[in-house]
């Protein structure tokens, strides 16, 4: 083997290794590219996955929309990761419901708001009610305190809707404003169209049949709006983090008998151990009917916007309320 074949042979297999390298550089550019196209993205971050959808339906492909509550979570009790904290503090504008419904995440959305951060309380903007939490023994719980649950109301969303848009147009930087304004408007229209379907549902129910118990308070404003009475619910309260006595459990039986209440509304994403307790008290005469009341499900589960979760319970109201 002449010397010049020897030193070829030698130096032939570094050729390879150059070309990784190369190709390596090329993909950490790229990916250095598109994670700091990324981060120049506008962001606006959501608390809730239901605030999280409409939010989505206004902003579309404007920004970027980071919703921190998991489906099926509890808006009360679930919690952020310090990566989910610091995605607050990163934001544009911070959509949250407030009210006290968020109750472990409002610290960190009054510390991003501390840092300069937009924010936008929707539930307060939205002409919030007052809890009528009636415990079944004719005593209201939380008097005078504003009920955060303003999605069971349609109409409010729909208001929501259009200020939700007013916000990331003058809060988030490289948005489109009249795009934004576009998706409001057109989603506002199935917000109507949503209003007028529920009330034909309705019109379905007798009116001395239009009678609520559920898990906790949370259908106070579709009580309102569609002329519903609330006998009372298992925890008399607003938030799934009280407990009943079981003078409560007296109470609400006995209001729940005068009534001629059989069927009982329980959250899908809470435990329905407390509903059952009424069965049981109440000799087996009671229907314990799941609802999607305050999150939305995985995709494809039957509540996974908020347009098809209004539509599901609606459909499961109409059919517990109207059934022998």
């Amino acid at each position: 083997m002449t010397e010049r074949n020897r030193a070829a042979r030698t130096r032939a297999p570094r050729r390879p290794h150059t070309l990784l390298l190369a190709l390596l550089i090329l993909v950490c550019a790229g990916a250095a590219t598109a994670c700091a196209h990324r981060d120049d993205r506008p962001r606006v971050v959501v608390t809730t996955n239901i605030l999280g959808d409409i939010t989505r339906q206004v902003v579309g492909r404007e920004a970027e929309v980071t919703v921190l509550m998991k489906p099926n979570a509890d808006p009360h009790s679930f919690g952020l990761s310090a990566v989910q904290a610091a995605e607050l503090e990163r934001a544009d504008l911070v959509v949250f419901n407030g009210l006290g419904l968020e109750e472990n995440v409002l610290r960190h959305v009054d510390a991003a708001r501390a840092l300069g951060v937009a924010t936008f309380e929707v539930g307060r903007a939205v002409h919030p009610l007052t809890f009528r939490a009636h415990d079944g023994g004719g005593r209201e719980e939380e008097a005078g305190q504003p009920d955060p649950h303003f999605w069971t109301d349609p109409d409010r969303v729909r208001e929501a809707v259009g200020l939700i848009a007013d916000q990331v147009a003058e809060n988030v930087d490289g948005v489109d404003g009249g795009t934004i304004h576009d998706n409001a408007a057109r989603y506002r229209k199935q917000l109507a169209g949503l209003t007028t379907w529920m009330e034909k549902s309705f019109d379905g129910i007798p009116r001395q049949r239009r009678a609520l118990v559920t898990n906790h308070h949370v259908f106070g404003y579709l009580a309102d709006r569609f002329g519903f009475r609330v006998i009372g619910a298992v925890i008399p309260s607003g938030t799934t983090l009280a407990s009943p006595s079981s003078s409560d459990l007296r109470s609400l039986t006995r209001a729940m008998r005068e009534a001629g209440v059989h069927t009982v509304f329980a959250d899908s994403s809470q435990p329905k151990r407390l509903a059952e307790v009424l069965r049981t008290e109440l000799g087996g005469q009671v229907r314990v009917i799941e609802l999607y009341s305050e999150s939305l499900t995985e995709k494809g589960r039957g509540a996974d916007t908020y347009l098809r979760m209004m539509r599901a319970n609606t459909t499961a109201m109409t059919d517990g309320l109207t059934g022998d």
